[in-house]
């Protein structure tokens, strides 16, 4: 579908959008799943890198050719879009467009989960799940600049490789012995923060294992995707039934604690957002690992690639010229 795009408005840019990164929040969105989508039509699309082509009267700090990634509240899904000038963010200069429409959304969530709600203190040991996709390869090289000692969970025996090379002290195939494993992994240590996205089973055993006062943050449910044009109602009905049920008056008990992370929240804090980005910068986490690369024109390709739980880092939608 085209559409005639205004001039960008007094405080935006137009970004002629390069590449566009996909998320969870895209496929949920899609779906009619996702809370915090607007009413009525919308295009996906939570980010995206690009040049800025024209910038609004009252615009500082950012000039038409600059190179530039952002986030944005839907919408990354297009060939050009309008967006306020506080979330577009320069480009590393020895960073492509792909590597910058990688970045934003998986390392915020990463380093508002462990620092910010997960207050990750030196020494700590850590699980991840999800642990070789974006978030979690981010969530790995945050905790070990914190000398943590992580556990990386997957789907998938042929993702260790990329746990190895990333430099996890413990990885695992999430399975039927998964507490077993996890009790193994830990090897008599206390486990003290666990960054939860596949729900079920998993969670409950996670909660289980946690030490006093530690904290699972929860900022997804991956068990809920699946792969096609549409979600398997009976499926989700299922999983939603046996979710995992925290007793409130109980955690008092247990000395432990669970929240709940949603990006949209942080993109309504944008002076919050810059900050955690300069202490992401100090940090040089390096770049950010490409897994897959998909034409704009195989966009819908892209997605069902995403839905399968086979990826490795990101996934990344290419325009051409």
């Amino acid at each position: 579908m085209e559409e005639v795009l205004p001039p960008p408005a007094e405080e935006e840019v137009q970004v002629e959008v390069k590449a566009i990164g996909l998320n969870f929040a895209d496929i949920f969105a899609i779906w009619g799943l996702y809370g915090a989508t607007p009413e009525g039509y919308f295009t996906p699309g939570l980010e995206y890198a690009g040049i800025v082509t024209a910038a609004g009267s009252r615009v500082e700090g950012v000039r038409v050719g600059d190179r530039v990634m952002g986030v944005t509240r839907f919408g990354a899904y297009a060939s050009h879009l309008n967006i306020d000038a506080r979330y577009v963010i320069p480009i590393p200069g020895d960073w492509t467009f792909a590597e910058g429409s990688a970045y934003l959304v998986q390392v915020l969530t990463a380093y508002y989960g462990l620092k910010q709600l997960g207050d990750i203190q030196p020494g700590q040991n850590v699980l991840i799940h999800s642990a070789a996709g974006g978030v979690g390869l981010w969530a790995n090289r945050i905790a070990r600049q914190f000398g943590a000692y992580t556990i990386g969970t997957v789907g998938s025996a042929h993702k260790l490789e990329v746990l190895e090379g990333e430099g996890y002290d413990q990885g695992i195939v999430r399975s039927t012995d998964f507490r077993q494993d996890m009790e193994n992994a830990l090897g008599g240590r206390e486990l003290h923060l666990i960054m939860e996205c596949i729900g079920g089973k998993i969670f409950n055993i996670g909660y289980d294992l946690l030490a006093p006062q530690g904290r699972m943050i929860v900022y997804g449910s991956a068990r809920y995707g699946s792969v096609g044009n549409r979600p398997n109602y009976l499926k989700l009905l299922y999983y939603y039934l046996t979710r995992p049920k925290v007793d409130p008056q109980k955690m008092p008990e247990h000395n432990k604690s669970v929240m709940g992370f949603n990006l949209i929240w942080l993109y309504e804090r944008a002076p919050l957002m810059h900050q955690l980005l300069g202490e992401l910068q100090e940090l040089n986490l390096g770049k950010p690992l490409i897994g897959d690369r998909f034409a704009f024109e195989d966009l819908h390709q892209a997605i069902l690639r995403f839905q399968s739980g086979q990826t490795i880092g990101k996934v990344v939608v290419e325009l051409n010229d």
